[in-house]
C-alpha cells in the first residue's frame, strides 16, 4: 500500500467568487429587524443599524456592504419582509460574502424558515453570523446549535402567539369589540376609537335592506348601486353580490357584535379558518347605535333562508329561487298548485308574453288543464284587487285590524324573560370552570338549549311585529292613496302581494297582510 498524503482543505473566507482576490476582503452586511412599531422598539430598531454599521466597519478584513432592516414585520415567516428576501436576491447574484444579524429570533422565528435560509446560503458559501449567540453556520457545530436555537425561537413566537390569544379572549369575554371601520359601510369612528353612524352611507345600508326585503336580487341591488355611482366601502365603483351579501348577514348593522367567526389554526402561516364551534364565540347586544332595526334585520335573514331553499315539485323536481321579473314563483295554479313560468309565445303570428303552469311546459306525465294568463291580463288583475281595497276601504280596514288580532292571539306565549338570567348565571359559571380547567360540558349544553330557545322567541317575535308591521303599513297606504290606480305598479306587487292563484274563471290575489280578493276573470 502506498503511502497517503492528506492535503488540507483550504479555508474558506466567503464567497467563492471573491477568492481570485490576493487578500480578499469579505463584503459583509447587516440584518436588523423590530417586531413592533412602537416608540420604544422604533429607538432599538435605530440603535441596531447605527451598532452594526460601526461593527463592521471596524474589522479591517470586512468590507461595509449595507444593512437591510425591516421595522415592524412579524419574524413567524418571509412572505411580507422585503429587505430580508432583497438580501437573500443579493447573495443569489454573489454580492454577499457574509451576514450579521442579533439572534436567532431576528433572523427567524419558524425553524423550517431558519434552516431553509441558512442551508441556502452555506451552499453559496456565505456564513451567517449570530451575534448574541455567537454562532457562525459555516462552523462544524454551527447546525446543530442552529436546529436547538431555532426550535426555542419558534416556541417563543408560539408563546407570544398563545399570550395574544389570550388577550383577545379577555377582551371579548369583557364584550370588548373592536371593528375595523376603514372597510366597514355605515360607520365611522369619533375622536375616542367609539363607532358613530356615517350618515351618508347609513343610507346606503338601509336602501339595501329595503330593495332586497322589496324582491331586489343581490344582483339587481349591485347593478343599482352601480348605476347611481355609489362607492363601496373601499371606495371602489363595482359592486359584488358577495358585498351586497355580507352587508344583509352582518350583526353588526343592528348595533351588536359576533366574536371570534374565523380563528388561526396555523401561527407560523397565520391562517385562518371559519369559526364552526370549534373555538367559544362572544356575542356582544348593544355594543354601538345600530343603523338597522332588529325586525327588519331578521325578516332579511328569514328572507335569505327562503331564497335559498330549494323548492320541490309536485313533479319532483326542485326549482329555486327566481327575482326574474316580480311575478317570478307568486303565481300559482289553482287546478294542481305548481308554479306559473313567464314564456314568449308566438301563437299563429300573434307574439305575446304568457305565464303558463309548469305542468303543461314541461314531460312530466301528469296532466294539467289550467288556462294560459297573457302577462297584460295579470297586472290588470293587480290593478283591480289594488282598486277593490280602495273602493272599499272601511270594510278591509275592519279585515285588517282583525288580522291583526289574529296574529297577536296566534303568537307564541314563550319570552325571553328569565332565559336571559338563566344564561348569565350559566356564562359565569362556564368562565369560571374555563379559567380553572374544569369540564364544563353540561353547562355548555344547556347554553346551547337556552340560546335555541332564546332565538326562536326572537324570531317569533319578529315574525309576528313584522306581520303585524305589514298591515300596518298596508292600512296606511289604503288611507293616503286618494285616488284608484290607473297604472300597474311592479313595487307594489313586491311590497304587497303574497301569491296570485289562477282559476279557470277568476284570480284570487293573496296579499302578506292576510287579506284575499277575488277577482272574475
Amino acid at each position: 500500500m502506498g503511502n497517503v498524503m492528506v492535503i488540507p482543505a483550504k479555508r474558506q473566507l466567503g464567497n467563492t467568487a471573491r477568492q481570485q482576490d490576493a487578500k480578499p476582503r469579505l463584503r459583509v452586511v447587516a440584518y436588523c429587524r423590530v417586531s413592533t412599531d412602537s416608540d420604544e422598539q422604533a429607538t432599538s430598531y435605530d440603535a441596531q443599524v447605527e451598532h452594526y454599521t460601526e461593527f463592521i466597519q471596524k474589522n479591517p478584513e470586512w468590507e461595509f456592504a449595507g444593512i437591510y432592516a425591516d421595522d415592524g414585520i412579524s419574524g413567524t415567516n418571509t412572505k411580507k419582509r422585503e429587505d430580508f428576501n432583497r438580501m437573500i436576491d443579493d447573495c443569489e447574484a454573489g454580492n454577499i460574502d457574509m451576514i450579521i444579524t442579533k439572534s436567532i429570533s431576528r433572523f427567524a422565528r419558524n425553524t423550517l424558515d431558519c434552516l431553509k435560509y441558512i442551508r441556502q446560503l452555506k451552499d453559496k458559501n456565505i456564513p451567517v453570523f449570530f451575534e448574541k449567540e455567537s454562532i457562525n453556520t459555516m462552523d462544524a457545530k454551527g447546525e446543530v446549535l442552529i436546529t436547538i436555537m431555532a426550535s426555542l425561537a419558534q416556541q417563543e413566537s408560539h408563546s407570544l402567539s398563545q399570550n395574544v390569544k389570550l388577550g383577545l379572549q379577555f377582551r371579548y369575554q369583557n364584550g370588548q369589540v373592536q371593528v375595523n371601520h376603514n372597510h366597514f359601510l355605515g360607520y365611522t369612528k369619533d375622536a375616542d376609537g367609539n363607532l358613530i353612524i356615517d350618515p351618508e352611507q347609513a343610507e346606503v345600508v338601509k336602501r339595501i335592506y329595503r330593495e332586497y326585503l322589496e324582491g331586489y336580487s343581490m344582483d339587481r341591488i349591485a347593478k343599482g348601486l352601480e348605476a347611481d355611482s355609489i362607492l363601496t366601502s373601499a371606495g371602489k365603483t363595482k359592486w359584488w353580490t358577495s358585498t351586497i351579501n355580507k352587508i344583509l348577514r352582518n350583526e353588526k348593522y343592528i348595533g351588536d357584535a359576533l366574536l371570534q367567526k374565523t380563528y388561526t389554526t396555523d401561527f407560523l402561516n397565520k391562517t385562518r379558518v371559519k369559526n364552526n364551534g370549534i373555538v367559544p364565540q362572544y356575542y356582544v347586544e348593544g355594543n354601538h347605535e345600530a343603523i338597522i332595526p332588529k325586525d327588519i334585520f331578521l325578516r332579511v335573514q328569514e328572507e335569505l333562508v327562503r331564497r335559498r331553499v330549494v323548492k320541490t315539485s309536485s313533479n319532483g323536481k326542485k326549482r329555486s329561487y327566481s327575482c326574474n321579473h316580480c311575478f317570478a314563483q307568486i303565481v300559482i295554479c289553482g287546478e294542481c298548485g305548481e308554479m306559473f313560468r313567464r314564456i314568449h309565445w308566438n301563437n299563429r303570428g300573434y307574439k305575446s308574453i304568457v305565464w303558463r303552469c309548469l305542468i303543461r311546459l314541461e314531460p312530466t306525465g301528469q296532466e294539467c288543464h289550467a288556462r294560459t294568463a297573457n302577462e297584460t291580463i295579470l297586472e290588470n288583475v293587480v290593478v283591480q284587487a289594488i282598486n277593490t281595497l280602495l273602493g272599499d276601504k272601511s270594510t278591509y280596514q275592519a279585515q285588517l285590524q282583525q288580522n291583526i288580532a289574529k296574529v297577536i292571539r296566534s303568537a307564541q306565549q314563550n319570552t325571553a324573560d328569565g332565559i336571559d338570567e338563566r344564561l348569565q348565571e350559566l356564562q359565569k359559571e362556564l368562565l369560571k370552570k374555563a379559567n380553572n380547567k374544569e369540564a364544563y360540558d353540561e353547562i355548555a349544553d344547556e347554553i346551547f338549549k337556552l340560546r335555541e330557545q332564546r332565538e326562536k322567541c326572537t324570531v317569533d317575535t319578529a315574525a309576528r311585529d313584522a306581520q303585524i308591521s305589514r298591515i300596518n303599513e298596508l292600512q296606511d297606504f289604503i288611507k293616503q292613496q286618494p285616488v284608484h290606480l290607473e297604472a300597474f305598479d311592479e313595487v307594489l306587487v313586491k311590497r304587497w302581494l303574497e301569491r296570485i292563484i289562477v282559476w279557470e274563471d277568476h284570480s284570487t290575489v293573496e296579499l302578506k297582510s292576510g287579506l284575499k280578493i277575488e277577482i272574475e276573470g
